[in-house]
C-alpha cells in the first residue's frame, strides 16, 4: 500500500452576514495545497449530510483530492464559523457540535502514513481526539503539529500533551507568548519549547516580520518577506506556510530552503482573496522552480 501524508482535522465554511460562504479550515487548506503540489495527501475529516457537506465533497473531487477518508455524519451539520462585523472589525464564532467534532476511528479507510498533520481545534471534543489517538497508535509516523489557539477551545494541558507527542511544531509569535508569558525573547521561548517537548523542529511565524525555525541539531534559519509584498487577505497565510514546510520535510529540503519557499508561497497567498487558490498554473510554476 502506498504511503501518504495524513492531514487530520476540520473542514468548514466561514459564513458571512450577507449569505456568502468561504470554504476553509486549516487542515483542509493544507491538504488543498499539498494536493496541488503533488504530495497526494489523505484528508481525514467529517461533514454533515447537508448541502455544505456535498459541496465540500464535490470540490475535493474536482481538485483531485481524495475523499476516501471524508466521513459522512447524519446527526451533526457540516462545520461552520459565523462571521459578523462589529464596529468595522470581523468577529468569529466557531460553531460547536459540528461534524468534524465527531470523526470516528472505526470509519477510517486502510492507510499508510508518511507523516500525520493535525492542529488543535479539531481535538476540542473527545470523539475526534480519540480518533486521532487511535490513528497515531495504529499508524506510527512523525507528527506535524500546527498549534491553533482559538478561545475557548484550548487549554494549556492539552496543548502541552500535543507538543509532547509531536515531532515538529509550528506556532505563531502570539501563540508562543501565550503559552510562555514573560520577558524572555521569542527565540529563547522557542528554544525552551523545542527542548522541553523534545521536538526535532519548531517553526515560529511572525506575520509581516517573517518566520524563523530551530531544530534539535541547533541549526537556525530565518526569513523576512520582501518589502513589496502585496497584502490583500492574510487568512490562510499560516496554512500556506505550513503546507510548504510539510512538503520540505517530505522532500528532505534543508532548513533555509524550506523557510524561503514557505515564505514565497505565503506571500503569494496573502496577495489573493481567500485561503485556497484554484489557479493550477501558480502551483505548476512553483513545482518547476522547486524541481517537484
Amino acid at each position: 500500500m502506498e504511503s501518504h501524508p495524513i492531514i487530520f482535522g476540520e473542514v468548514l465554511f466561514d459564513c458571512f452576514e450577507d449569505g456568502s460562504r468561504v470554504l476553509g479550515g486549516a487542515p483542509f487548506n493544507v491538504a488543498w495545497h499539498l494536493q496541488a503540489l503533488g504530495a497526494a495527501p489523505l484528508f481525514i475529516s467529517r461533514v454533515g449530510d447537508d448541502s455544505l457537506g456535498r459541496r465540500i465533497r464535490d470540490t475535493m473531487q474536482q481538485w483531485g483530492l481524495s475523499s476516501a477518508a471524508l466521513q459522512l455524519d447524519s446527526a451533526h451539520p457540516t462545520g461552520s464559523v459565523e462571521v459578523t462585523i462589529q464596529d468595522g472589525e470581523p468577529h468569529f464564532e466557531i460553531v460547536a457540535e459540528r461534524a468534524y467534532d465527531f470523526i470516528q476511528a472505526n470509519a477510517l479507510p486502510p492507510l499508510e502514513a508518511t507523516l500525520i498533520y493535525h492542529g488543535s481545534l479539531a481535538l476540542r471534543q473527545p470523539h475526534s481526539a480519540s480518533a486521532l489517538a487511535s490513528l497515531k497508535q495504529s499508524h506510527p509516523a512523525p507528527i506535524f503539529l500546527d498549534v491553533n489557539l482559538r478561545p475557548p477551545w484550548w487549554n494549556a494541558e492539552s496543548i502541552n500533551q500535543m507538543l509532547d507527542d509531536a515531532t515538529w511544531a509550528k506556532l505563531n509569535d502570539d501563540e508562543v507568548n501565550t503559552l510562555l508569558p514573560g520577558s524572555k525573547n521569542l527565540q529563547n521561548k522557542a528554544e525552551h519549547l523545542l527542548q522541553c517537548h523534545q521536538l526535532e523542529l519548531i517553526i515560529v511565524t511572525r506575520g509581516s516580520q517573517g518566520a524563523f525555525a530551530l531544530n534539535s541539531q541547533q541549526h537556525h534559519a530565518e526569513i523576512v518577506p520582501t518589502s513589496d509584498t502585496r497584502v490583500v487577505d492574510t487568512v490562510g497565510a499560516g496554512d500556506a506556510f505550513a503546507s510548504i514546510c510539510i512538503l520540505g520535510l517530505l522532500r528532505d529540503w534543508d532548513l533555509a530552503s524550506m523557510l524561503s519557499r514557505a515564505q514565497v508561497f505565503a506571500s503569494l497567498i496573502v496577495g489573493m482573496r481567500g485561503a485556497t487558490v484554484r489557479d493550477t498554473a501558480l502551483y505548476q510554476r512553483l513545482k518547476q522552480q522547486w524541481g517537484l
